[in-house]
């Protein structure tokens, strides 16, 4: 699985006119599952994404994780993040996961998310989502389970 997180300000996502989902500060997260991820691939993005220290302290150093600070997030699939742009025009996504696969493991993320005690918006998975953010800092993380493994 491969995630960009990004410390917000706000953030929001909707689909056509509804809004699907708004914080003020606290994280956007996109993630991509790959052909091959498993739920321990989403129990450790889970993990990292909660426990992840860059929120800032009382000195403005970044100590604390949103498990410490309290903040909300916003996850959103994100297919795209398994495109390579390696060969030709078109970025080719044979690495990203069928559908039905992505959808379930995207959703175990959210719930792992919330199990450790995140408070989590998402968007629509597979929806034409207009997402908008004020990046703080700006703080843009990347993950990649595939690597750890």
């Amino acid at each position: 699985m491969r995630a960009v997180f990004q410390r917000v300000l706000e953030a929001s996502v909707r689909v056509n006119s509804e809004a699907l989902a708004s914080i003020e500060a606290g994280a956007l997260v996109f993630v991509g599952v790959r052909e091959g991820d498993t739920d321990a691939d989403a129990r450790w993005l889970a993990r990292r994404i909660a426990h992840l220290r860059v929120f800032e302290d009382g000195e403005g150093k970044m100590n604390h994780s949103l498990l410490d600070s309290s903040l909300p997030c916003i996850v959103v699939s994100q297919f795209t993040l398994y495109g390579d742009c390696n060969k030709g025009r078109r970025p080719s996504f044979v690495r990203a996961c069928t559908p039905p696969e992505a959808e379930r493991l995207y959703e175990r993320v959210v719930q792992e998310l919330e199990a450790l005690g995140i408070s989590c918006q998402t968007g629509r998975f597979g929806a034409d989502m207009k997402v908008a953010l004020i990046n703080d800092g700006p703080v843009t993380l990347l993950f990649d389970s595939e690597k750890t493994f």
